[in-house]
């Protein structure tokens, strides 16, 4: 929930003005309210009223909604959705770190190609992953970083206080700079995909509903402090990334800890994208797909893709909006409303419906407007 997306914010606000504040708050809770109706899924009632968990992944559960039209179809749907944006956030990491480490040591002649190629080989590592508690660890080093890249930032911030204003803040709103930061915001919250991995793992999965509140509301409450502090600090002269804005002596320390922070982000996404191929070629019974060489192999492999398409993908950022629109929207309003009203119709209040029918209308009015600006971004670069 505190991704790198988090450092966009400020320039989301420059575009969205009073309405980005708000859009903030909304997101956290649509977002918390999909994860919470995600995990319902997962559960049926047993003769006794019990809760019993039936449903393991967004594959089953995807699964069970289509197995009248077809039996595996829904779940093919969702791998191949889920393998795209994991893919693309994979690929988004090498990129970036690439980009900061050009930045960091301009003084090297070295391409930025040639950095993720560099940064690469600190990824090696992944290949051995077998559990999410090794991801875990990592994240929570992850975590750890980007309080410190939000501590630095909003230090400096505090110590320009004399020059905030109000005033700084938009009235007047441009269409598709608004739309832009709307993507900003919506998948900054972005984390369905883990959910059910998450939820199955944990030792008391009674308290996910409380942890998913909590959460979201801490991340809503660091976002918004962080965003308007940067904001009024800047105002006018807000970059897209809030650390280009820091004084050159805060800019390679800032860069060196986002550095760390992508590089420790990377194996959540492809613990998760390896684990989703891997069940899908060994869900036969052949036990050459059981072994441990293979799953290394499939690693190894994926490993591999995200490099070569850091290296040889042009104008990555655009086509990453494109699909992100498509496949971000898709795992977290879409899908997730789509298939609690079809699975729980009958048990649930007519007020829940309307929300559920709220929320995948305005997931297809954010995604279908997200396509249609990364499109134009396309057509613009290819005149």
């Amino acid at each position: 929930l505190q991704g790198i997306f988090v450092l966009g914010l400020p320039y989301a606000l420059l575009h969205s003005g009073y309405s980005g504040l708000f859009l903030i708050v909304l997101a956290a809770a649509l977002c918390c309210y999909t994860g919470k109706i995600l995990i319902a899924c997962l559960y049926e009632e047993n003769e006794d009223g019990q809760l019993i968990r039936v449903r393991d992944t967004y594959e089953d559960v995807a699964n069970a909604c289509c197995k009248k039209l077809s039996p595996k179809l829904g779940g093919i749907a969702v791998n191949v959705t889920q393998g795209m944006e994991l893919i693309m956030t994979c690929v988004l990491y090498l990129v970036v770190s690439g980009n900061l480490l050009s930045h960091s040591f301009p003084y090297v002649s070295v391409t930025e190609k040639t950095w993720s190629v560099i940064a690469f080989v600190t990824l090696l590592p992944c290949v051995f992953i077998k559990t999410l508690k090794i991801v875990s660890k990592l994240s929570q080093l992850c975590s750890l970083v980007h309080f410190i890249i939000i501590f630095v930032v909003m230090t400096y911030c505090l110590t320009q206080i004399h020059q905030w204003s109000w005033a700084k803040f938009r009235l007047s709103l441009e269409f598709e700079d608004f739309l832009v930061s709307i993507g900003v915001i919506i998948f900054s919250y972005t984390s369905q995909i883990f959910l059910p991995t998450l939820e199955g793992n944990m030792k008391n999965p009674g308290e996910f509903r409380c942890m998913l509140n909590w959460t979201h509301f801490f991340a809503c409450v660091l976002k918004t402090t962080f965003a308007l502090t940067a904001f009024l600090t800047w105002g006018e002269e807000t970059k897209e990334v809030i650390t280009d804005n820091l004084p050159t002596f805060l800019q390679t320390l800032v860069n060196l800890c986002l550095l760390t922070k992508a590089l420790l982000s990377y194996p959540l996404p492809f613990f998760a994208a390896t684990e989703i191929v891997y069940a899908c070629i060994s869900r036969g019974n052949c036990s050459n797909y059981n072994s441990p060489l293979f799953a290394r192999c499939v690693r190894c492999s994926f490993l591999l893709l995200t490099l070569l398409m850091a290296m040889f993908i042009p104008h990555f950022a655009l086509l990453m909006g494109l699909t992100g629109s498509v496949t971000g929207a898709a795992m977290t309003f879409l899908l997730p409303s789509l298939f609690h009203l079809k699975l729980k119709w009958t048990k649930l209040s007519f007020l829940q419906k309307c929300a559920d029918m709220s929320v995948f209308i305005l997931g297809f009015l954010c995604s279908l407007a997200g396509i249609v600006c990364s499109i134009k971004g396309l057509l613009k670069v290819f005149g």
